[in-house]
């Protein structure tokens, strides 16, 4: 069967999806997460995602109707499945963005007003942004522009636009080696996000994540990078993309990983899965955990047919 664009940035999509929810399960007292992680105890019953995969939805939507980013198209939607359910998780500041363009504000001045004019720094345009760099597999000068374009539409800071690229590209070569069939080392995989990425703090941050080994005690490399936990392009996504790129070939080990460095789990594991889903076999995918999951085809939010 040919992979398409849309077949790519659907499977991105998808493990967006689970990693989003999974992670939502594993908040509550830090002693008990801890525990239940150790014993790889799920959560029974429906796993609901988050505000992380109504954005996936949105940019995937988006780039169906319109074969690329369309900015004003994206803000529509992002506002649109909004009012859908606002319930979702989404953080203060961005209700504020959200409710300011379904009010019929320009998205670009409402990006650009939050924060005293500085625009958000945050992780969310980072943990919406997988599925653009799987449907530009193999084009990452495409995939930074189109990454820029989307994450421009609600954060208009340069590091979190610097977030939500490196995520794209991480997607982007993923992809490409998933199409190619070819292997993909965490080696490579870091050098060219960097290679591509734009000056910007989160670069050097990506860089010094590299240089960390897979052996650490995961508090040692949270204490380095961060967690999420000021919620944050440059707190998040260079953790992400470390927990990626050690286990690019394994989906399930991966989100274990990106969950227990604790902080912002459930964007962390949605970043994280909506780039390694792209390299890993559909084995290493629990069927369990498909089944808890929470369809984005079937959901209100869902626009696109394959």
């Amino acid at each position: 069967m040919k992979t398409t664009p849309m077949k790519l940035a659907q499977r991105s999509l998808w493990g967006l999806s689970i990693g989003d929810a999974f992670g939502e399960t594993f908040f509550g007292k830090e002693a008990a997460v801890l525990e239940r992680i150790a014993n790889r105890a799920l959560q029974p019953g429906e796993w609901l995602f988050t505000d992380d995969t109504v954005q996936g939805i949105g940019v995937v939507n988006t780039l169906h109707a319109c074969g690329h980013i369309d900015q004003d198209y994206l803000a529509q939607e992002l506002a649109c499945n909004y009012q859908l359910d606002d319930y979702r998780g989404y953080g203060g500041t961005a209700h504020s963005i959200m409710k300011s363009i379904a009010a019929g504000e320009p998205w670009q001045t409402v990006s650009k007003a939050v924060f005293d004019g500085m625009g958000s720094a945050g992780n969310g345009a980072a943990m919406r942004s997988g599925p653009i760099g799987a449907w530009f597999a193999g084009q990452p000068a495409m995939t930074v522009r189109q990454a820029q374009l989307a994450a421009e539409v609600t954060h208009a800071h340069q590091e979190a636009i610097a977030g939500a690229i490196a995520v794209a590209l991480a997607a982007c070569i993923c992809a490409e080696a998933r199409v190619n069939a070819t292997a993909l080392s965490a080696t490579t995989f870091f050098d060219f996000v960097y290679h591509h990425l734009p000056e910007s703090d989160l670069k050097y941050k990506i860089r010094k994540a590299a240089t960390l080994p897979v052996s650490y005690d995961i508090r040692t490399v949270v204490s380095i990078l961060g967690n999420g936990t000021l919620l944050t392009a440059a707190d998040t996504v260079p953790f992400a993309l470390w927990c990626a790129a050690h286990h690019l070939s394994d989906y399930e080990h991966a989100l274990w990983t990106a969950i227990s460095g604790l902080g912002d789990r459930d964007t962390i594991a949605a970043i994280v899965g909506s780039i390694v889903v792209l390299y890993a076999d559909d084995n290493t995918v629990p069927e369990e955990w498909i089944t808890h999951t929470e369809k984005t085809e079937t959901s209100v939010f869902y626009k696109s047919t394959p």
